[in-house]
């Protein structure tokens, strides 16, 4: 194991972000912090500090288990990074997929007869 790690690489070994280059500009965007100061890409990261992730909609909280350089497989992730993400955060986003089915899709007009009882039936309970 290794003693520092870049938080960029490490973001990007535990899968919080699909590619390196997104980790790099997220930080550089201001999306990654340690307390209430945003993190640069190349910022030595220790065993223990919690990274705050600004992923739309929530700020995840994630406390750093063990330091990682080259990414992992999913079911390895546990050992490395743990959720401390607060519970409001987490029920904001399950509020956003129950949503989600509830936008039409551009184009496709307006909602027939079925679809509009399905919609007062849904909102009534």
């Amino acid at each position: 194991m290794t003693e520092n790690v870049r938080v960029d690489k490490w973001l990007w070994a535990v899968r919080i972000f699909k590619t390196r280059s997104l980790a790099t500009d997220a930080c550089r965007k201001g999306h990654v912090s340690i307390g209430e100061s945003t993190l640069k890409p190349s910022r030595m990261v220790q065993v223990g500090e919690i990274v705050k992730v600004r992923k739309s909609p929530i700020t995840r909280s994630l406390k750093i288990i063990a330091l990682a350089e080259k990414r992992m497989s999913a079911k390895l992730i546990l050992d490395f990074v743990e959720d401390v993400t607060p519970a409001s955060e987490v029920k904001l986003l399950e509020m956003q997929k129950n949503m989600r089915w509830i936008a039409r899709d551009r184009g496709t007009g307006r909602p027939t007869k079925k679809d509009r009882r399905e919609l007062d039936d849904f909102f009534e309970g």
